[in-house]
């Protein structure tokens, strides 16, 4: 198993389109040995969208996990001092939570997660998913590539025509990225197949 013993927070942010995803995600993770610990950020825990109802989303994750969900600033400041996980895993990650985490804003529960256990010089990998990853984002992408403990899950466009700056991970990689970010490793090639030429 590749991630046999590990502890990953994963932080969930706002991109509602991805929720599908997110189970699967969980149960491959654990599958590979790991134990998760859902981090939520404040819109994905409260708002209702026409991907999910927010309370039945909490419910998946909790009994997906088998953990309650850290849901507050409060809760995710002793990740670090306490030493609560191995890795932290945003998947996904918005365009939002990039440019915070890129201008050093803490202002989340998943950023104050990710600030508290990053003083522990530990990794934290970002599965990217929003509408401008080839617009504004793109900036802070290529500083976060360049900064110590941040690795990226292989992403690509996820519909060049219709949205030609949108960008989405790419989820068969996000166990290998781990494993590779445990190593202090980012994961290559970076950029994943294009989406199909329509």
């Amino acid at each position: 198993m590749k991630l046999e013993g590990l502890k990953v927070g994963l932080g969930i942010t706002g991109s509602f389109c991805n929720f599908k995803e997110v189970k699967n995600l969980i149960e491959n993770i654990k599958q590979e040995g790991a134990d998760v610990l859902p981090i939520i950020s404040e819109s994905s825990k409260n708002f209702d969208t026409r991907f999910y109802k927010a309370s039945d989303f909490v419910k998946m994750l909790e009994d997906t996990t088998k953990n309650q969900i850290i849901d507050t600033i409060v809760k995710a400041e002793p990740i670090g001092p306490k030493n609560i996980v191995d890795i932290i895993v945003v998947c996904p990650c918005t365009g939002n939570t990039l440019a915070k985490l890129a201008n050093g804003i803490t202002d989340t529960t998943v950023t104050m997660a990710i600030k508290s256990h990053i003083r522990n010089n530990k990794p934290v990998v970002l599965g990217v998913s929003t509408n401008d990853g080839l617009g504004n984002s793109l900036k802070n992408i290529g500083l976060l590539l360049n900064t110590k403990n941040f690795y990226f899950v292989p992403f690509r466009q996820d519909d060049s025509i219709a949205k030609p700056k949108s960008l989405v991970l790419d989820y068969t990689y996000v166990v290998d990225t781990i494993s590779d970010a445990m190593n202090q490793k980012q994961i290559q090639p970076i950029l994943s197949r294009f989406d199909k030429i329509k």
